[in-house]
């Protein structure tokens, strides 16, 4: 353990007990004579004897000078500044959804939704800028300059306690002893910058199937089938054998890919071929049955519809799904059916889910079958 203090860094041979001597500056400078020299003695001895060639130097501003005293304030201003900006970046992001409004993707321009993403990159960007801004202004304003050039060697105990001396030397010329206010501000900026760099890796030890969003949608009982302009559907407004996209009512709904649904009307040929998966007889509503609009094999949107052959083409891996035979795949990579939405109508007379669909939509993953 270093003993060295700041009056007299060799006082104590810059260890408790010496170390083995390994010939060189140990012969020379044995731990007796290094106790009686002097911070700044030891720090130009080892510069000199471990190949240090100082080119030049500028001194920092003089002690409780009117140069200096700008410099701190300027310098502590700024990483004022990015301490609190780290810390409101802390607030917009930890408090959405607990004092502050939650953020989700709406199709608006306003409201706190439009404003929480860019509110967490100016907050972020702006503590950042400033972090880097301050420590250049300090390096610039506060520090001394030295340009030197220095060869390596292996160390020895006369490395370690000149190099020792070095780094307090170096240390009592950052000012940051005696300059109390700055180095507060220094602990305030870096605990808030470094919780505000580490706050967004909680979203990524989140239990990805809390909630279960892979096994569910936006869809519910009662929910209305409506068009991408928010429009609602009624029987009558689709001819028979068209297929129309259609979202769940929800707030920003129509931006919800897993709940994308083809509503197709059959024609009454197709009627009399439908026959529908297997505990799911009542999910069409008279000749209208409702798809998913996610292929299951890689994700692709699956609404190539051809009437004729009553099939849904994925134009991704040309997979192929028979509508009359509870969308079952028939041609490609695909291997499950499209899931089907139960259907009916409100007591306005609109298309609505009468639940979610009742198994996930979209490809298989790996424990698709425990949901």
């Amino acid at each position: 353990m270093t003993t060295t203090d700041h009056d007299r860094p060799g006082s104590q041979g810059g260890a408790d007990e010496p170390g083995p001597l390994h010939g060189g500056p140990d012969d020379e400078y044995p731990p007796e004579r290094l106790q009686r020299m002097t911070r700044e003695e030891l720090d130009r001895l080892g510069a000199r004897l471990d190949g240090v060639e100082i080119l030049h130097t500028e001194p920092a501003p003089p002690p409780g000078s009117k140069v200096e005293k700008a410099a701190v304030r300027q310098v502590t201003i700024t990483f004022l500044l990015a301490g609190l900006l780290s810390l409101l970046f802390l607030v917009v992001y930890a408090g959405s959804g607990w004092f502050l409004p939650d953020w989700a993707w709406v199709s608006s321009d306003d409201g706190w939704s439009a404003y929480f993403t860019p509110l967490l990159g100016a907050t972020m960007g702006g503590a950042l800028l400033l972090v880097g801004i301050g420590l250049v202004l300090y390096v610039k304003k506060l520090l001394p300059h030295e340009t030197a050039v220095q060869d390596k060697h292996d160390g020895s105990n006369f490395d370690r306690v000149t190099t020792g001396a070095t780094l307090m030397g170096g240390l009592e010329a950052s000012g940051l002893p005696r300059r109390k206010l700055l180095g507060g501000v220094l602990g305030l900026m870096g605990a808030g910058v470094g919780v505000m760099i580490i706050a967004p890796l909680g979203g990524l030890i989140k239990n990805p199937n809390t909630g279960n969003p892979l096994g569910t949608t936006s869809w519910n009982t009662g929910v209305r089938l409506v068009r991408d302009d928010g429009t609602p559907i009624r029987p009558g407004d689709q001819t028979p054998g068209s297929l129309e996209t259609v979202f769940p009512a929800v707030p920003g709904g129509d931006f919800q890919s897993d709940a994308a649904t083809m509503l197709i009307r059959l024609r009454p040929e197709q009627m009399a071929e439908n026959v529908p998966k297997q505990g799911q007889e009542d999910f069409g509503y008279g000749d209208y049955v409702a798809y998913s609009k996610i292929c299951t094999h890689a994700g692709c949107p699956v609404s190539l519809y051809e009437q004729e052959t009553s099939r849904i083409l994925c134009p991704c891996h040309q997979s192929q799904f028979d509508v009359t035979q509870g969308a079952k795949p028939i041609f490609g990579p695909a291997a499950r059916s499209l899931p089907q939405l139960p259907i009916g109508l409100d007591d306005e007379g609109y298309f609505v889910a009468r639940s979610d669909y009742i198994e996930p939509v979209g490809p298989t993953y790996w424990n698709r079958e425990r949901i």
